[in-house]
């Protein structure tokens, strides 16, 4: 029984993830509940701060703020445990630490944790390539909280298209007079009611269009691919990982 400390416990992320272990899933249990929002309480194993618990653990999953970037990667160095980093919007000096700490422990960095997004990341990726000329964009739906705009997710995908066209530009929304240029890849981001997650990505080559969507319906599968790929990092050597690596298995 492998045995995860849940950082940002009390979002709904970390009560899915709860729940998840609570019915076993991948032979998973929490050892250990931090957030903010909780009392430090030994008998519930719930903690408000990471550096409050020093008691045995596989790693840490976080699903917090990037904001706590820099604590929870400092945490997980000083106690030599693996970290699913699942959280968004990190800015480029954020990205840089974990970056430097995934030279010491083993880090899982992603910003969509669903198996269905990376199976569509490699699919549109493929795309690209068949169809070099063809015009990209990306449309994404979430519920009127989030805060990222354009989601962690779009980037990932605009970023594997881009594996297959380097230098090709990002361009987020289109204003007045927006002709587009035939290499950018453009993203549109949508903000409405209780919508968990839809990314599609439109490639049209002037004589078809072909549509590839991903629609996230329950928030269950992204706790399913965070401790996916924290038991994929059980016994891997220090490095940066993500869901590329787990769906080819390296």
């Amino acid at each position: 029984m492998m045995k995860w400390i849940i950082n940002g416990a009390s979002g709904r992320m970390g009560q899915a993830l709860q729940q998840l272990m609570g019915e076993g899933f991948r032979d998973t249990q929490a050892a250990a509940l931090v957030d903010p929002r909780l009392p430090t309480d030994l008998d519930a194993c719930s903690f408000s701060r990471l550096r409050d618990f020093t008691g045995e653990a596989d790693g840490i999953i976080d699903f917090t703020n990037h904001s706590v970037t820099g604590e929870l990667m400092d945490y997980a160095v000083s106690r030599h445990l693996p970290v699913v980093v699942a959280t968004t919007g990190h800015t480029e000096e954020e990205l840089a630490y974990i970056r430097e700490c995934a030279r010491e422990i083993p880090v899982f960095l992603s910003a969509n944790m669903s198996l269905g997004i990376a199976f569509l990341a490699e699919t549109a990726r493929k795309a690209a390539e068949m169809f070099p000329d063809a015009e990209v964009e990306i449309v994404e739906a979430h519920h009127d909280k989030k805060l990222d705009v354009p989601s962690g997710t779009a980037l990932m995908l605009a970023e594997s298209v881009r594996g297959a066209r380097p230098g090709a530009p990002f361009v987020v929304g289109r204003h007045m007079q927006g002709l587009r240029s035939r290499e950018e890849i453009g993203i549109h981001s949508l903000r409405m009611g209780n919508v968990v997650g839809q990314h599609e990505v439109i490639i049209a080559t002037g004589s078809q269009i072909i549509t590839l969507k991903h629609e996230a319906q329950s928030r269950t599968l992204f706790a399913e691919g965070a401790l996916s790929a924290a038991c994929f990092l059980v016994g891997k050597k220090a490095g940066l990982y993500t869901m590329r690596d787990l769906v080819n298995g390296d």
